[in-house]
Formats: C-alpha cells, sequence, structure tokens
C-alpha cells in the first residue's frame, strides 16, 4: 500500500510528438520541397500509365474470356462430373503422393547430409578418409560375410553326409 502511495507522489512523463504539417507556410519546406515532383518523376508517371493501362485492359480481357469460357463449359462439367470427379481426385492425389515423396527424399538427403558433416566435425576426418575407411570396413564386412558362408556350406555338407552315410534307409 505504501508503495502505491510513493508512487503517486513522482511526477509524471509527457511525451511530445512534433506535429508535421503539410504547409508550413513562408520560408518553411513543406512535404514537397521545390514546389513540386521532379522531371524525373513526371517523365516516369507519363511513361508507366500507358503501360499500366494496358495491362489492366488485358487484364480485364482475360477475366471477361475466362467467364465465357466458363459459361460454356459448365454444362458439360455438369454431365461428365460421374467421371471426372473421381479422376481429379485420383490425379490430385497422385500428384500429392509424388510432392510429398519428393519432400521426404529432400528432407533425408539434408539429414543425411547434416549427419555426415556433424561426424566429419568431431572426428576431424576429411571426406576421402571417410570414404576409405568405409571401403575397409566394406571390404571387412565381405570378408566376414564369406567365411560365415563358408562355415555354413561346410556344416551343411557334413550334415548331408551323415543323413546320406550313416542312415543307409536312403533310396535306391
Amino acid at each position: 500500500m505504501a508503495d502505491r502511495d510513493r508512487d503517486r507522489d513522482r511526477p509524471h512523463q509527457l511525451q511530445v510528438h512534433p506535429q508535421h504539417r503539410y504547409n508550413s507556410g513562408p520560408g518553411g519546406k513543406g512535404l514537397m520541397p521545390d514546389g513540386g515532383p521532379s522531371a524525373g518523376k513526371v517523365l516516369a508517371v507519363m511513361t508507366m500509365l500507358p503501360a499500366g493501362g494496358i495491362l489492366l485492359g488485358l487484364a480485364g480481357i482475360t477475366f471477361v474470356g475466362t467467364i465465357i469460357g466458363l459459361f460454356l463449359t459448365t454444362p458439360l462439367f455438369i454431365i461428365f462430373s460421374p467421371v471426372l470427379v473421381p479422376a481429379a481426385l485420383v490425379v490430385g492425389l497422385a500428384v500429392t503422393g509424388f510432392l510429398t515423396s519428393g519432400a521426404f527424399g529432400l528432407t533425408a538427403l539434408s539429414s543425411l547430409s547434416r549427419v555426415a558433416n556433424y561426424i566429419r566435425q568431431a572426428t576431424g576426418t576429411s571426406p576421402e578418409q571417410m570414404a576409405e575407411h568405409a571401403k575397409r570396413r566394406l571390404a571387412d564386412t565381405a570378408g566376414h560375410m564369406g567365411q560365415k558362408t563358408k562355415e555354413v556350406g561346410q556344416q551343411v555338407q557334413s550334415k548331408a553326409q551323415e543323413v546320406g552315410g550313416g542312415g543307409g534307409g536312403g533310396r535306391t
């Protein structure tokens, strides 16, 4: 309560914002110095005015053509809607699927690139060193898989010999 009373005794601060007038009177500068726009600005407006008018006219012609086309094709859309609606849905879903797969692919590539850069920075190795290391590991893995394949082949062969030689009840 005492804090609130103490704040009331302090003077309030005022902010003064100057007001600009369009015509500040004799001898003063207004918003349009030297009595008007420059010759370059007038020339730019005179050049762009016809171009803007032509583009506006083309936009109007395009709009009218679109409306006429819509009036002519609406009965066809209504007649063929049982075929067009499912076809449009299929095409839309296919396009969505392609775009989504592309987005996922880009996300995966950027994630892999970021992880590779992080590993490269953390280990201080260059891409050539990483490629050489990957080749060595791949060669080691291939050699290990070849050895395992030989072992499994020998085990299968020994089992087949045991069944064939030890059972004696095979086909004749």
